[in-house]
This record gives C-alpha cells, sequence and structure tokens, in this order.
C-alpha cells in the first residue's frame, strides 16, 4: 500500500518520518531503511524513523529508529527531536507543548516550541581513557559516556584536521569496546560555554553532520574534564546549526536536554 513519508532533519541529522504507518515487524523496517536512506539511489537519510501514538497510553509516542545500514538505535536525540516537531505539525499546534515519546523502552520527555525542540537523554556509565590511538603523530585517549547508547569522546586541538571516517571507522571497532562498537566523536574547546564537534556514527557507517546523544556525551566529557564549566553548553556541528545541552533539572547527574532546530525538507508517497 502507499505509504507517506516526510524528509526531515534535525540539526543537519535527516530522517525518512513514517508517521502512524502500516505496521510492518522490525525485519521489514530494517530493510526499508538500506533501500530508502541509500544516498544515490535511495531517498536518501541518515534513518529511517517510525513513530506512532501508542495504543495503551495515547499521549505517548512510540518512536523507533533504523539506521541507514538496517541496525536498530537504541537511542537518536535528533530522531526524538524530529518525531516531536512531527507530533506538533500533526496536531497544528503553534504553542509550547510538553510530550513524551518512547525509544527502545525508554521513556523520554520533549518540548516543543516555534524555534526549537528539545528531547531528553539518559547519562549512565562514564569511563574516562577506555581506549587510545594515534591520531595525526599524536596519542590520544578517548573517553566513553553512555547516554542511551555507545558513545566515545576524544578531545583534540583541531576537529577539521581530523580525518574523521578513517579514524572513526577504526576506533569503532576497537577490540575496547567490543562486540557492539561505539559511536566515535572528536571535540574541540573553543572557550567559555562552546565545543566544536565532529561525529562518526555507528549504524550510518560515515560521519554525520549532527548527533544529538554525541552532542550530550561531548558535554559530559568536556565536563568531566574541566573544559567546560558545569551546566548548559554550546555544540556547533558540522550542519551549522549548534545544538545545545543543559542538566535535567530533576535529574541532573542521570539526564540532560538537547534542543535546537528542526526543519521539514519535503514530503513523499512511497508506491
Amino acid at each position: 500500500m502507499p505509504m507517506r513519508f516526510r524528509k526531515i532533519h534535525g540539526a543537519g541529522n535527516d530522517f525518512i518520518l513514517f508517521t502512524n504507518p502500516e505496521p510492518r515487524d522490525d525485519a521489514a523496517w530494517a530493510k526499508e531503511a538500506e533501500r530508502l536512506c541509500a544516498r544515490r539511489t535511495g531517498v536518501g537519510a541518515d534513518g529511517l524513523v517510525v513513530s506512532r501514538v501508542t495504543d495503551d497510553r495515547p499521549s505517548v509516542y512510540e518512536v523507533r529508529c533504523f539506521n541507514a545500514d538496517g541496525s536498530i538505535a537504541t537511542m537518536c536525540g535528533n530522531a526524538l527531536r524530529c518525531a516531536a516537531w512531527a507530533a506538533q505539525h500533526d496536531d497544528g499546534l503553534n504553542v509550547k507543548r510538553r510530550l513524551r515519546l518512547r525509544m527502545a523502552g525508554v521513556m523520554h520527555e520533549a518540548v516543543v516550541d516555534p524555534a526549537s525542540v528539545w528531547v531528553t537523554a539518559q547519562v549512565n556509565s562514564i569511563q574516562p581513557r577506555v581506549l587510545q590511538t594515534v591520531i595525526n603523530g599524536q596519542p590520544t585517549w578517548f573517553d566513553s559516556v553512555h547516554t542511551g547508547t555507545e558513545h566515545v569522546v576524544a578531545v583534540v586541538s583541531d576537529v577539521d584536521a581530523i580525518a574523521t571516517e578513517t579514524v572513526g571507522r577504526a576506533v569503532r571497532y576497537h577490540d575496547n569496546v567490543a562486540p557492539l562498537g561505539t559511536n566515535v566523536n572528536f571535540v574541540q574547546p573553543l572557550g567559555g560555554r562552546s565545543l566544536k564537534i565532529r561525529t562518526y556514527e555507528r549504524g550510518v557507517e560515515a560521519e554525520t553532520l549532527s548527533c544529538g546523544s554525541g552532542a550530550v556525551a561531548a558535554v559530559v566529557a568536556a565536563t568531566m574534564r574541566g573544559l567546560v564549566p558545569k551546566g548548559e553548553a554550546t555544540v556547533h556541528n558540522r550542519a551549522g546549526e549548534p545544538l545545545t545541552v543543559r542538566p535535567h533539572e530533576r535529574q541532573p547527574n542521570r539526564a540532560a536536554w538537547v534542543g535546537g532546530p528542526v526543519t521539514y525538507t519535503f514530503e513523499g508517497v512511497l508506491a
């Protein structure tokens, strides 16, 4: 049957979004993700997102995110932000609104206003110096920060000098993060409360323009190292659409808010 979709991106992290589609199992959606996310032969995207209102709790949206390689993401901050934006748009509201979304069994809060969309991310285990590699001749340590999915973060002096895909691919498969592997972030302090980031995303298997959970991981690692003060920080990504990260007001050590722009690109129908 024909299915309507939206092409939408959160600060450059782009998705093919289906809202309340006909039911399919995960295997079928995984195949669709591989087919549709292909940049040259499909619609092109970092991932495919399925969002639907739950039957048992109508105020909660169940959100599934399939990476471009068909794998399932346990957490994707920008996918959640895009799904929250779509829910607000579908209800025809133009006021600040709070929503709840569930991804991989974890409940997330969302706040949608005309200027930005915010969602919550978990801050779980933090492990300094989990692995080391040489980047541009310099031994470089990576810290591990779990923000609902696996991330490692390296602080570097110039992110633009990093061969992100070459180094990212090597670190993503490092023995110290086996068997799941990890997302890989390179972070440069800019002074004050600002960071610059580049991210190699597992599942996309390439550098992406933005990563919501990676932005949270970057701020957590940089705060732990004393490179930014505690509190709100701005993370500048390759899309030129910064994300803002701040501690959750009720659980400052266990959760964070990540917020920024969401952009609707186009919509279409799959025959």
